[in-house]
């Protein structure tokens, strides 16, 4: 937390607004920026104010400090990075549009970063000869760079934003889950420490690679992350980590498959109600191209294909729906009648839902026909099993069985098991206690720094303002002075002895001003605790005010600081 000091307001650079701003949907987007916290530069680049960084400030300290304790080692690596790193790991090409790529005045090749697992990566091959180097753990707070379609939610989603990741490096698996599990405690500490509620969720790795990953959510409605919650036990995970089994079931008492007639249906609600069985007793095959190829993904007729949780299992690869081109190029793919019997060249994916034993209702491969009782594992063959559909409110707990619930999250932190992905790419040995080499196996751990501000302001605000947690507030108290002269004295007077008790003061000696919007500015920037210099300075006695409860009390201003320095 920053030393004891006094902002006075007649000097501080914030102007704080009445109304929101146009183009701001979420809460922590209108008040940070109606409070004077931050300022639009452009689409997702944003302007720290005075006040906005004091808080982005003290985040960043209890992050460092709570790294600090766990013996990881603070470095700072650039932010323009070249290419041949990135290009060596794949990434260069994976992230896509998200890589903000860049030439220098020779044509060299350069990227802003996004992240920094290569970078990272090649200093330890420097540094680190020996297994008597590690294990080590390094990290960096620093600007990252991701160039997103649609920057929104203020500082939640920006194109530039403020990052701690850290990365352990051990010569063995067992060292990687101990330095996993000291990331994941202090992570827990810092989002104590920083008041945010959260939940630890199981989630998918993507293009990070590596095998175990949990994600730090935030629950708010403003959340981009939707994830599942199971009331009857600790079961939490990001919606696209969760899984679904179902066992195979005996189909031997199907009948045999029968074509139907059925002009007109190519959807599955136009199918269903022509022949009046319920979407669920139907076959959806979405067709899309991995990489190019056509591939073929089975669901229940009643879900829809989650196209983001594909994605993930078969990242790096690319994932895109077929055109009409495409139907075009292949004849034998007849749009809203494609079924799994008969396919050719095409690769079936299905969900566990379609389990073996399990008969459908799907299309027969040539227009205006369907077939019925179409067998998995008898009349079609699936080629692997992905859990790809939308989850939904209800469906059944892997864990325990009891039916889900869905919640809307802000992603805060992230944790990976990276394994040997990295170390394999740049050859990432030292010399083990066999004189032979071992490959190094990694972790990497993110905290969004600046969208932690967002979260909180998102958790904790009211419909008066900010309202933020001690330790993370710009100042500990707001003085205000609601008065003329006599109360502005009164007010530098009450921040100065309030600084020498060792508190960081804000005090509103603005003069012109009236107490009226003193006041609603206070409420607005959400310091915890408020002491007004009002009518009765003259006895020394002054108004303390808790901002969050709102509860208030007429002292003496010694038995103020003694109640705001308890």
């Amino acid at each position: 937390m920053a030393a004891a000091q006094v902002q006075r307001m007649s000097r501080l650079m914030a102007k704080t607004l009445r109304d929101d701003p146009a183009d701001a949907e979420t809460l922590s987007h209108k008040l940070l920026v109606r409070a004077g916290y931050v300022r639009r530069n452009a689409a997702g680049i944003w302007t720290w104010l005075p006040l906005g960084k004091k808080v982005l400030d003290n985040i960043t300290a209890v992050v460092r400090e709570e790294m600090d304790a766990i013996g990881a080692q603070e470095v700072l690596l650039p932010a323009l990075l070249p290419k041949d790193a990135y290009e060596a790991s794949g990434r260069w090409e994976e992230y896509g549009d998200l890589l903000f790529r860049l030439k220098d005045r020779k044509g060299g090749e350069y990227l802003l970063g996004p992240t920094h697992e290569e970078i990272f990566t090649q200093t330890v091959k420097d540094q680190c000869t020996s297994y008597k180097d590690l294990p080590v753990m390094l990290y960096q707070i620093q600007t990252k760079y991701r160039d997103e379609a649609r920057p929104r939610s203020g500082v939640l989603r920006g194109r530039e934003f403020q990052m701690k990741d850290s990365y352990s490096f051990d010569t063995t698996d067992e060292g990687l889950a101990e330095s996993y599990a000291l990331h994941r405690a202090a992570y827990q500490k810092i989002f104590a420490r920083l008041g945010l509620d959260y939940r630890i969720v199981s989630a998918v790795s993507g293009a990070m690679g590596g095998s175990a990953s949990e994600e730090f959510l935030a629950p708010a409605a403003a959340g981009e992350d939707t994830f599942v919650d199971c009331p009857a036990c600790d079961y939490a995970a990001n919606t696209e980590a969760v899984t679904f089994v179902a066992a195979p079931v005996d189909g031997s008492a199907h009948a045999p498959m029968e074509e139907l007639d059925t002009p007109d249906t190519p959807t599955i609600e136009s199918l269903a109600a022509h022949l009046g069985v319920p979407a669920s007793a139907t076959l959806k095959n979405l067709l899309v191209k991995v990489d190019g190829e056509i591939v073929a993904v089975g669901v229940p007729g009643d879900r829809e294909v989650d196209l983001g949780k594909l994605g993930e299992h078969v990242a790096p690869a690319v994932v895109e729906l077929v055109t009409a081109e495409d139907f075009a190029d292949r004849p034998d793919l007849v749009r809203g009648y494609v079924g799994p019997q008969g396919l050719e060249k095409v690769r079936y994916i299905a969900d566990p839902r379609v389990a073996p034993g399990t008969a459908w209702v799907t299309g027969a491969n040539k227009a205006d026909t369907h077939v019925r009782n179409v067998v998995c594992g008898r009349d079609f063959e699936v080629d692997e099993y992905l859990d790809v559909v939308v989850v939904e409110e209800g469906d059944p707990c892997p864990a325990c069985g009891a039916g889900l619930k869905l919640d809307r999250a802000i992603e805060i932190g992230h944790i990976f098991q990276l394994g040997r992905k990295y170390a394999d790419t740049f050859q990432l040995d030292v010399l083990g206690k066999e004189g032979k080499p071992v490959r190094v196996t990694m972790g990497s751990y993110g905290i969004g720094v600046s969208r932690a501000v967002a979260a909180l302001a998102e958790q904790t605000a009211d419909d008066k303002g900010l309202c933020w947690p001690a330790e993370i507030a710009p100042a500990d108290v707001h003085v205000v002075a609601a008065g003329k002269a006599a109360q502005i004295e009164a007010a530098l007077d009450a921040a100065e002895q309030l600084r020498a008790a060792g508190l960081r003061v804000l005090v509103d000696d603005r003069a012109g001003v009236s107490p009226g919007v003193k006041f609603t500015d206070a409420e607005l920037i959400g310091v915890p605790q408020i002491l007004v210099a009002g009518r009765r300075v003259a006895e020394g006695v002054f108004e303390l005010k808790d901002r969050r409860t709102g509860e208030r009390e007429e002292l003496p201003l010694a038995e103020a600081i003694a109640r705001v320095t308890a």
